[in-house]
């Protein structure tokens, strides 16, 4: 299991550098075992920005050129697209936060606990679920043959296997778990299904696996439409810093230093600083222990190498309650609460409904987007291959 340090993150991104060339493009889709050297095993670290993308993506093509690097690079921006995705489109997140919590509260469909439990008796896809559940990691591969059993073989909502991996994963998040399992549905590009082969699986895991009495057809699911999109805010930065400005860190954004280095402005005006999780908000039946220990071996992490003004390291929030965080502020004299900022999902919620706890303190909430953020979301507006087509570009830019 990942080591939730940013000291290991970076130790991963020297050790898979060398490979993230042509061997990389050659073998990335392979799903050979726990070993797995053909892939980085940076997303955890990716995720909860221990590394930021900015120096993985700068990391690789100071070793390689951007066309030997192609695929990785690409894999990368799958991420960010996803995210600027449903930045523009956050009714499809508030959709499936409801019909997971209807579906959970309700009568479980046929299927599902021998499913999550690792009882189909479809060997591949009982394996999956154990090394899941072990581990907190699937093969990229591996997830999308998972999911698209899981829809068509077994015939579960899409809706409470995305749960379920969300649940699970070390590198769950919002935007690339909820989008990428509406893709294999047939939702995200409409009527476009993955279907899972026994031949493909047997082909790519090298004859480990090749399940039968898989589905041989894929209908796409259906659903009412959504609202058009919205823009992407303009400003990276929403609020005004006042003269006593706390620092506050949270799961989707843990690498301080190099976020204040893009606004020098608010360098040495944070008088505090804190951090503050709640992985259990990814779903309503609470996360695996594994995702619990990473995130909080996270957070420990950042509270040391978060250092305010004064040399102080950063405070470990008991929990990320609004009342946590207000009563942190107040004793610290604050003004202004400095935060990442949030893309939707829970972490989203969860500073909307802190932002009115602290003006009724006469406190700012002050919301700092990352340059990389705000230069490539505008641009997954559509589908990934309109995007694909700026990322050079905006490599150049960013």
């Amino acid at each position: 299991m990942s080591i939730p340090t940013r000291a290991a993150g970076l130790d991963a991104l020297d050790d898979f550098v060398p490979r993230a060339g042509r061997a990389y493009a050659r073998d990335r889709n392979l799903d050979l075992g726990p070993s797995r050297d053909n892939v980085s095993g940076l997303s955890p670290y990716l995720r909860h920005r221990l590394l930021t993308e900015h120096e993985v993506v700068a990391a690789v093509l100071e070793d390689h050129t951007l066309g030997a690097a192609e695929k990785f690079v690409q894999e990368v921006f799958w991420r960010t697209y996803w995210k600027g995705w449903l930045e523009q489109n956050p009714e499809v997140w508030r959709r499936y936060r409801l019909e997971v919590g209807e579906l959970l509260s309700g009568e479980l469909p046929d299927g599902y606990e021998a499913a999550v439990t690792g009882r189909t008796g479809i060997d591949a896809m009982d394996a999956w679920v154990r090394e899941l559940v072990d581990t907190g990691y699937l093969h990229n591969h591996t997830r999308m043959w998972f999911a698209s059993i899981w829809v068509f073989t077994l015939g579960l909502p899409w809706q409470l296997g995305a749960d379920f991996f969300y649940r699970h994963l070390l590198d769950g998040d919002a935007a690339s778990n909820t989008l990428s399992w509406r893709w294999v549905a047939g939702l995200q590009t409409r009527g476009k299904t993955y279907l899972a082969t026994a031949s493909n699986i047997s082909r790519f895991t090298e004859g480990r696996f090749s399940p039968s009495g898989l589905a041989t057809t894929a209908r796409a699911l259906d659903e009412e439409p959504f609202p058009s999109r919205t823009a992407v805010e303009p400003d990276d930065v929403v609020g005004t810093v006042g003269d006593r400005a706390g620092l506050l860190l949270h799961e989707e954004d843990l690498e301080a230093s190099s976020l204040l280095a893009e606004r020098p402005d608010l360098v040495g005006e944070v008088v505090a600083a804190a951090v503050a999780a709640d992985p259990g908000e990814r779903s309503p039946g609470g996360v695996s222990d594994a995702v619990v220990a990473f995130t909080s071996g996270a957070l420990a992490d950042a509270a040391e190498r978060t250092r305010d003004a004064s040399g102080r390291a950063a405070q470990v929030l008991a929990d990320a309650e609004p009342g946590s965080v207000v009563s942190w502020a107040r004793s610290e004299g604050l003004d202004t609460v400095v935060v990442p900022y949030a893309p939707v999902g829970p972490v989203h919620e969860r500073l909307e409904a802190l932002r009115p706890a602290l003006a009724s303190e006469g406190i700012a909430l002050v919301t700092v987007r990352r340059r990389w953020d705000g230069v490539a979301w505008p641009h997954a507006s559509r589908g990934f291959f309109p995007f694909r087509e700026k990322i050079p570009g905006l490599v150049r830019e960013l």
